[in-house]
């Protein structure tokens, strides 16, 4: 094959495996357009990402049981459950928010170990056992609420879901900290790219062209950028997005780089040879539960706060957000296949759908309806890229 065929081939291929960010590149531009520019404003682009935090949050922990070949259908109830406890120990107890935060997050934990039990060890499916758990820990919640809201909480608490880092070189009409983050993460984002490649060369593997290399580069770049100035140009850095950002640092470093990561996608991709090779499965099955306990615990403070409020209808449907999200970024549904970043970004385009439908008054039976054909296209595409990659 020629010179020209392979950089042609490259990028072919390379336009296939980012397709879900070129989809979300195409959802934002759309309704940017039918908005009248709206969606991008500074104070919207902010609200997209304090809105849609709990999701995305959930989202990192479901991508990874989805990808062990299970499901978690009661994150929204352990959501709800969990606020509804921390709002007992802060606002009714009196206990420091801080000190209920992390109880709340240890009872999300313990939660999760329980549903993992009887996945890992029982060998009950997750689908049986997680279904359970919805209905238990709803109940649970409006036991733990009197089937009543609690309210409101304390300022520390509250910065969970509504709090912004900013000022802290003083006030500017834009925000200088905000923006040398942003550039700190461009920074960080180019050095990787350029060692990644520079890792493939040393090994003789094929890279994509220079040209193809750099725009990309520059296009994620810019995006980085603006939305660092948006930011700047309006409260600072959320909270939510501090969270997001190390979880998505630290998650994406525990499925890329370590063993117990390398598990979850053998276990995924082949159970009995994953046993065979001396993966200890029942024990990968049992944390995967117990990480999905706590970040569900997690996502439920940051909602909870976002609120104010922790109240009986906290955490519907979250769950099918959550799972969305997880498969809208490429998930495969027997397993095997997802991605920290997919998920991502298959939760920012559910946001930026739930977003923009709002702006332009769409009524929620339609925002549902487009949600649902989003996803089944999604996971259609997904099994037509399967088939034909089968048949060659």
């Amino acid at each position: 094959m020629s010179k020209v065929g392979s950089s042609l081939s490259h990028i072919v291929t390379d336009l296939g495996k980012n397709g879900i960010f070129l989809a979300l590149i195409a959802v934002v531009v759309l309704f940017q357009i039918l908005t009248d520019g709206i969606l991008l404003r500074p104070q919207n682009i902010s609200n997209l990402i304090v809105q849609n935090g709990y999701i995305l949050i959930l989202a990192i922990g479901m991508v990874m049981v989805i990808v062990a070949g299970h499901i978690d259908l009661s994150v929204g109830s352990v959501a709800a459950f969990v606020g509804a406890v921390s709002g007992v120990l802060t606002v009714k107890m009196g206990i420091e928010w801080w000190i209920a935060i992390i109880i709340s997050l240890l009872i999300g934990a313990l939660v999760g170990a329980w549903q993992g039990f009887w996945v890992a060890y029982v060998g009950i499916p997750a689908f049986i056992v997680t279904l359970a758990g919805m209905l238990i820990f709803r109940g649970l919640a409006l036991v733990v609420l009197g089937n009543s809201n609690i309210g409101s909480f304390p300022e520390g608490y509250r910065a969970l879901g509504n709090g912004f880092l900013t000022d802290l070189f003083g006030e500017f009409e834009i925000d200088p900290f905000t923006l040398g983050i942003g550039v700190f993460a461009i920074i960080a984002f180019v050095v990787q790219q350029f060692r990644t490649r520079s890792g493939r060369q040393s090994y003789a593997q094929e890279v994509e062209p220079m040209i193809w290399f750099v725009g990309k580069i520059v296009l994620v770049s810019a995006a980085i950028f603006g939305i660092a100035w948006a930011l700047a140009s309006f409260k600072g850095i959320p909270v939510t997005l501090i969270i997001l950002a190390v979880l998505v640092l630290v998650y994406g470093i525990v499925t890329n780089r370590s063993v117990f990561g390398r598990h979850i996608y053998a276990i995924g991709g082949n159970r009995h040879a994953a046993e065979l090779s001396g993966v200890k499965t029942k024990k990968v099955d049992f944390f995967i539960f117990v990480n999905m306990g706590f970040l569900a615990a997690l996502a439920g403070l940051v909602f909870t706060a976002r609120l104010n409020l922790a109240g009986p209808k906290a955490g519907d449907g979250f769950e099918l957000e959550a799972i969305s999200a997880a498969f809208i970024g490429g998930a495969a549904v027997q397993g095997g296949v997802g991605t920290i970043g997919g998920a991502i970004i298959g939760g920012l385009i559910i946001g930026v759908l739930n977003n923009g439908m709002s702006i332009l008054g769409i009524g929620i039976e339609w925002q549902q309806t487009v949600k649902g054909l989003v996803l089944l296209l999604a996971v259609a595409f997904d099994v037509f890229n399967k088939r034909r990659a089968g048949g060659r």
